[in-house]
């Protein structure tokens, strides 16, 4: 398949090795991955927010620069994001009374995957040891990122990937239904009680005994490693991509102390 790579923000910006490690699994199953090159911010952040007008030229610009690329399916390393061009998208649209762009926004919609979602719906993976090599001998426990779990209904799309992965022990998370406090634009606007929720999630996280908390969103294991790093709690985050791609050849780094990058081979 010709597959386009919808990068995000955060990743683009601040986590590319999700990314990377998205790329090098895709092309390791023998497909072929293109980047639509105007892609930008989905407007998931204006429209949290309450800026459906404003969002609206960001959701044209997303929807041109993935038109303008010939691909079968779209994929992200983010539920969030996903949620955002399948649900949001249209929305904005419809709001706008552009009645052209939401059926465009939809169309592209419909092509657009989260990573697992693609992974074990359309191109059958169901042992990730076996078909993507992947190794990772740690003992990890896993959050599902809010967007994944309500909108995108990924259920144990996820988690399942992760049990498939040699030598990773997956230890399960209390209150793993449970927002983690951050929302984009939430966290900042009410702090307190982010804070409040981080530090539940937090301590759900250290009472596994895991040295990795696993997600599928960065933005998400932004917020979650940023506490456990403020708690010196010695637990990374990373995500599920990235442990993925890792093999046993080109193992993943062991995570070091809190606040320090774990460094991911990808080949």
């Amino acid at each position: 398949m010709k597959i386009a790579l919808f990068a995000t923000c955060i990743v683009d910006g601040m986590y590319p090795r999700a990314a990377q490690a998205t790329v090098a699994l895709l092309e390791r199953l023998g497909h072929e991955v293109v980047f639509p090159k105007g892609q930008a911010c989905c407007g998931q952040m204006h429209v949290n927010s309450g800026y459906f007008k404003e969002a609206v030229p960001v959701v044209a610009n997303h929807v041109r620069a993935f038109e303008s690329e010939d691909y079968d399916v779209a994929v992200a390393p983010s539920g969030s994001c996903v949620a955002s061009v399948k649900h949001q998208h249209p929305m904005v649209a419809r709001r706008a009374g552009h009645a052209g762009l939401e059926e465009r926004a939809t169309a592209v919609g419909k092509k657009t995957y989260e990573l697992s979602e693609l992974l074990v719906d359309v191109l059958g993976v169901t042992d990730p040891a076996i078909q993507l090599g992947s190794y990772f001998p740690h003992t990890v426990t896993y959050h599902p990122s809010c967007h994944g779990m309500r909108l995108l209904k990924l259920g144990d799309r996820q988690a399942g990937l992760l049990r498939g992965v040699k030598g990773l022990e997956l230890v399960d998370l209390p209150e793993a239904d449970q927002c983690c406090g951050f929302g984009g634009t939430f966290s900042v606007k009410n702090a307190d009680v982010s804070s409040a929720m981080l530090a539940d999630k937090t301590a759900n996280i250290r009472s596994t005994g895991a040295s990795v908390c696993a997600g599928g969103d960065y933005s998400c294991l932004m917020h979650i490693g940023g506490g456990l790093s403020r708690q010196d709690s010695g637990v990374a985050t990373l995500h599920l991509a990235e442990i993925l791609a890792s093999t046993e050849t080109e193992p993943a780094a062991v995570p070091g102390p809190a606040g320090q990058t774990v460094k991911v081979v990808v080949k």
